[in-house]
């Protein structure tokens, strides 16, 4: 007797978590082509549109505060993490396949990353707690909310703790790179423009081909 064949069916609200991932994706892009002018004016503006790992560190470089540091920091990576779980959970194989024509991930790396996870969800969710593949993984698997929950709060407190020591032990040498930024913050802006243009270029010709 042949085993019935799984067929994936796309929720109502698919379409919802991809507006949501245009717009995170939207808002990176802004943090990434102004965020030399931010990090002037509002390093806490620069921390809701992106908290990649660089944004966090200079942020704390210019002197956010601890509060804003620990609380947009945490809802951020969050945000981005769920929107990802989300989508993976609504497209699920075939989310996977859109990291493999835009963004260039190899299909060695995601194969790698799929037969592993399953096994390996409790170390891989906390450690990539900021990686898109991941989330979207978790997802297409569909990890446990409680157990995703718990993982992700791990992940996120463990690495803004991190930020944060290092920030501390290098305090000097950060300073002096936040202070050399804001000097010459339109040059930083010309060059991530023109930066964010090129990579958003390559991964429209790469999705095309």
């Amino acid at each position: 007797m042949s085993e019935a064949v799984h067929v994936h069916t796309r929720p109502p609200w698919a379409p919802l978590t991809l507006a949501a991932f245009v717009g995170l994706v939207v808002s990176t892009n802004i943090a990434g082509a102004m965020w030399g002018r931010l990090l002037v004016s509002s390093p806490e503006a620069l921390l809701l549109l992106s908290s990649r790992n660089r944004y966090l560190v200079l942020a704390l470089g210019a002197d956010v505060s601890p509060i804003v540091y620990w609380v947009v920091g945490s809802i951020r990576i969050g945000l981005a993490f769920v929107v990802c779980h989300l989508i993976g959970r609504a497209y699920a194989d075939e989310a996977l396949r859109w990291f493999i024509k835009y963004l260039g991930v190899t299909p060695e790396a995601l194969d790698q990353f799929n037969r592993g996870f399953a096994k390996a969800e409790w170390v891989i969710i906390p450690f990539f707690a900021g990686s898109n593949l991941v989330a979207a993984l978790s997802g297409v698997h569909r990890t446990p909310w409680r157990r995703l929950a718990a993982l992700l709060t791990i992940g996120i407190l463990a690495r803004l703790a991190l930020i944060w020591w290092l920030a501390q032990v290098f305090d000097e040498e950060l300073a002096d790179s936040v202070g050399w930024l804001q000097k010459y913050s339109w040059w930083a802006v010309g060059i991530s423009v023109a930066l964010v243009l090129l990579v958003n270029v390559r991964n429209f010709r790469r999705g095309a081909a």
